[in-house]
């Protein structure tokens, strides 16, 4: 029998529990990888996903049984001194490299990856984020795909004009530029750059002609998500995603501020939940809220989305494909959602979803679905047979092991 081939994945974040969009990709992408594929996982660790030592062999020994082979995981350093942090920026900016050249640097992840190299040869390299450019020459001359989990430049420029300090705002543009620099010179030397939709599929060859694409979506467990036959509550919301990733906390805040009053305003009995860790100051802030519960992270957060009669998605930043939605699909959720929230997607307004961009108009299709019972039943009809047709993690891993098998010849 022919051996298997080898795959050195590299990753910005050790994937256990995966319990937000990136961990969750990354996890399910692994062991889709595993079913042919021998998977070797260099990973950093990251304090909001393991808080300590403990944590993170935790996590290592959960991953063990996922792949061959994981690596003492690697904390990023500057998450762990604020003088590091200071001086990997301003390395940044007097050298002109991208910040995350310095924010990944670490003498611990260079010698697990060397002790990694010196005993097992890869056939393919997967990168998990184009952050780890710094690592390339440690490579072998094998071929090396690279994940986007969305246009990283871009999702930084769109940052960048929701700051108020244009102090901030400037530097934000500029580490922008420079990572866009990095995707036009560095993408078409890669084997294969692996996005999560068309549309940034499109957005990469613009920017990098020559680059080679795979549309690689992200999916969902369609047996662990799914309908349970529990009634939702009468008037219940939720929203799902930590708010230490950037767009969440964005979404949340536009959500409590500007929407949620024109709910609540509509209709005092509705409810909100929201499901994903916050600081515990966040946290307060938003229970404060009238008719609002943050529930922070849930191990299962199936009967929490099992209640809820409206998912609402108000992303206003972002790329890639947003799992929150494959998730609430897959239970058969109605989803109200903004075009950035749902971009990429197989998204039908008024079929599987509605689409909507503006407070008000996003306030009132979530009280058209608490309140229309027909449009309700139909968009969970149609989100879980979207979910299940085009979402299911085994088909999004076989177009991943295809994509790979053809670089390698197989």
């Amino acid at each position: 029998m022919a051996a298997r081939p080898r795959v050195l994945f590299l990753s910005q974040s050790l994937p256990y529990p995966p319990h937000s969009g990136v961990l969750n990709r990354t996890f399910n992408v692994l062991r889709q990888l595993q079913v042919e594929y021998d998977v070797d996982l260099v990973a950093f660790s990251r304090v909001c996903h393991q808080a300590d030592r403990a944590a993170r062999e935790a996590a290592r020994d959960a991953l063990r049984s996922v792949v061959a082979f994981v690596a003492e995981p690697t904390p990023i350093p500057n998450e762990h001194s604020a003088s590091r942090k200071i001086w990997d920026h301003l390395r940044s900016v007097v050298s002109g490299r991208a910040y995350t050249y310095y924010q990944y640097h670490s003498r611990a992840f260079a010698t697990r990856l060397r002790a990694v190299l010196r005993t097992r040869t890869p056939d393919l390299v997967h990168l998990d984020s184009l952050d780890f450019h710094r690592w390339l020459p440690e490579l072998p001359r094998v071929p090396i795909a690279c994940t986007h989990h969305d246009i990283e430049s871009e999702l930084l420029r769109l940052r960048a004009r929701r700051l108020d300090r244009a102090v901030l705002r400037h530097y934000m543009l500029l580490q922008a530029a420079r990572v866009e620099r990095l995707e036009r010179d560095l993408c078409p030397q890669l084997a294969l750059n692996v996005v999560m939709s068309d549309v940034d599929a499109q957005r990469l060859r613009a920017l990098a002609p020559g680059a080679t694409t795979a549309v690689v979506p992200n999916g969902t467990d369609t047996e662990y998500f799914r309908p349970n036959g529990v009634v939702s509550v009468a008037g219940r919301v939720a929203f799902v995603g930590p708010t230490h990733s950037h767009p969440n906390r964005d979404a949340v805040e536009f959500l409590l501020q500007e929407i949620w009053p024109k709910i609540r305003g509509a209709e005092r009995s509705v409810s909100m939940r929201l499901i994903g860790y916050n600081s515990p100051e966040d946290r307060a802030r938003y229970d404060a809220e009238p008719g609002v519960t943050a529930l922070g992270y849930l191990p299962d957060m199936r009967p929490a989305l099992a209640a809820a009669r409206c998912c609402v998605v108000p992303i206003r930043i972002g790329g890639g494909t947003r799992l929150k939605i494959l998730d609430a699909w897959a239970m058969g959720k109605a989803v109200v959602s903004t075009a950035i929230g749902c971009e990429g997607l197989d998204a039908v307004d008024g079929e599987n979803i509605l689409i909507r961009d503006t407070p008000d108009a996003i306030a009132s299709a979530v009280l058209q679905v608490l309140r229309d019972d027909e449009l309700r039943a139909r968009l969970e009809r149609n989100a879980r047979r979207t979910a299940t047709a085009s979402y299911d993690w085994c088909a999004v891993g076989q177009r991943i092991r295809s994509a790979y098998d053809e670089i390698l010849g197989r």
